[in-house]
């Protein structure tokens, strides 16, 4: 009875320590693991001991028997991986990080961001002793993308959460959320209270498309549409027209693929997760029937991940078709043979008349947004994909142009970071220039802001050994300035609201609590009053939830 990754896993590769027989690849150090779309067991030498199960953070091992008809695909996509990847000759690679000798005294870093790579940053650092790590955000609440970017409908992999709560539970480890770098506190102020600062900040804003009417009401960020329906405290009083028949997404990566489920749910379902309750209510009143998603190139080049698309094609009450598909594909011969397969299966599909409708159109590419104050509709053109010389494929528009009525356009063409004041950044990849996680002795980075937007949750984990690696390295060779004391910190004195680990939890309690009265994980607070007020509370107050604060 082999065990099986049913999803895109965190990448967090705990399973790959956990598991006796070396069946689970590709770990880290292995080629490929920094690009995984997932792990794989391999159900020859898996003994069926559920070790990793018990190690996986978001339950995304499942012994074979226990598979719903929905997740029998990954038996399969899990056992096809070492017919091509064979692991019969290669020793165990992943071993547990040895602590390493530091010079005798304690070591204070900052790190600003509290989302996965800040986190894991965090953890990483320690497990040397005498290390001390203060996590700053401008949030009163963390977790990053894993809060406020996974989407409602995929609570599995929010449980990554309570591994984050093991990371700060840690002996060195403080909070100092809702302080903003840049505002409440400068870089020279963390450099002369630390010895070191890791900038692990990520990609806040999107890309845009540069066509005509872009900036028309209607024309919106698929990442502020995302943060919205998550309770964002940024974007969770935004509104949205949903009074259309059709939503496009132009994209067609994850986050595309998100918004299009969250566009298409059933309300009473995404009624028990943690979506915004305002988000719901709107919802509630969509008239939203069919969400098309614009890829410019064809099957073979979609940005989403297998995992995902499978996810997606086991949907009961909503149909999933394929427009565009090139006449000559062969999934034989594609560099993604299976995504080709299940989307070959997707196209053959007749639709059920009544059902919302899911499309991915291929070989379509936007050309400009119509309407007077408010979009009214899109006007597209086909693309033909031409490879160059370096074995790049490019989309080429045809001419052959259409018109697709809407009221709603999410742009999901890929997250994009914001400069870091006082810190270089390259305009062209959107990141802070670096020798392995070090932008100079004393100041580093990690995740996004480093790598740009790739990987999954789990890759900020070995992004981040790198990046500590490097600022070990610096400090063990003295390079590293000793911090001021001056008996106080700067941060506290211009933040002196600033929360700590205690006050998150205290949020935390709440917001868990007001969900358990509703049958939901949780009801997140949205706005910085009420937040603040559920970070005073004792721990055995709960405070009410009105609807005017909630999502």
């Amino acid at each position: 009875m082999p065990y099986v990754v049913t999803r895109s896993c965190c990448a967090d590769a705990s399973c790959v320590l956990a598991c006796p027989v070396n069946c689970i690849h590709p770990a880290p150090g292995e080629p490929g693991f920094a690009t995984a779309e997932m792990l794989y067991v391999d159900p020859v030498t898996c003994v069926d001991c559920g070790a990793c199960t018990t190690a996986c953070p978001v339950d995304a091992l499942k012994p074979h028997t226990a598979l719903s008809g929905s997740e029998l695909p990954f038996l399969e996509l899990n056992a096809s991986y070492y017919e091509e990847n064979p692991h019969d000759d290669r020793a165990p690679m992943y071993v547990v990080p040895r602590r390493r000798a530091l010079p005798p005294g304690e070591l204070s870093v900052a790190v600003v961001g509290a989302g996965p790579a800040g986190l894991f940053a965090a953890d990483e650092l320690l497990r040397h002793p005498g290390v001390r790590v203060t996590v700053h955000d401008r949030l009163p609440t963390p977790y990053g993308l894993a809060r406020a970017g996974v989407a409602p409908d995929h609570q599995d992999t929010k449980q990554v959460t309570e591994l984050f709560r093991t990371i700060e539970s840690q002996p060195g480890f403080s909070y100092r959320l809702g302080v903003e770098v840049g505002t409440h506190l400068t870089h020279t102020d963390l450099l002369r209270e630390h010895h070191a600062v890791i900038y692990a900040v990520g990609a806040a804003t999107d890309k845009r498309l540069g066509i005509e009417g872009e900036d028309l009401r209607g024309s919106v960020s698929a990442t502020d549409f995302v943060a919205w329906y998550n309770g964002h405290p940024d974007r969770a009083h935004d509104e949205y027209d949903l009074d259309t028949e059709r939503a496009v997404v132009i994209g067609n990566g994850n986050v595309a693929l998100d918004v299009a489920r969250i566009l298409t749910a059933d309300p009473d379902v995404l009624a028990r997760t943690d979506i915004s309750d305002r988000a719901l209510a709107a919802l509630r009143g969509s008239r939203i029937r069919e969400v098309v998603l614009l890829g410019r190139r064809g099957p073979a080049q979609a940005a989403f991940t297998l995992p995902e698309l499978l996810a997606l094609a086991a949907l009961k009450d909503v149909d999933v078709g394929v427009e565009g598909w090139p006449d000559d594909l062969d999934p034989a011969t594609t560099a993604a043979p299976e995504k080709v397969r299940i989307l070959s299966r997707l196209a053959a599909r007749e639709p059920v008349e009544g059902r919302r409708r899911i499309v991915l159109r291929f070989l379509t590419s936007p050309v400009r947004l119509l309407g007077d104050m408010s979009v009214r509709a899109l006007e597209v053109t086909a693309t033909a994909l031409r490879t160059d010389a370096d074995g790049t494929v490019r989309a080429v528009p045809t001419g052959d142009t259409r018109t697709l009525e809407t009221g709603l356009v999410l742009r999901s063409v890929g997250y994009r970071a914001r400069p870091v004041p006082g810190l270089p950044f390259d305009e062209d990849s959107a990141t802070v220039p670096h020798e392995g996680g070090r932008v100079e002795p004393g100041v580093y980075v990690a995740g996004w802001i480093k790598r740009g937007p790739t990987g999954f949750i789990g890759t900020n984990k070995t992004c981040a050994h790198e990046t500590v690696e490097s600022l070990l390295d610096d400090f063990a060779a003295g390079r590293l300035t000793r911090p001021v004391r001056d008996g106080g910190t700067t941060a506290d004195a211009r933040r002196k609201d600033a929360l700590g680990v205690e006050a998150w939890r205290a949020i935390d309690r709440a917001e868990r609590a007001a969900g358990e009265a509703q049958g939901r994980p949780r009801v997140k607070f949205t706005d910085a009053e009420s937040l603040h007020r559920a970070a005073e509370a004792v721990p055995a107050a709960v405070p009410a939830v009105p609807a005017a604060v909630r999502g």
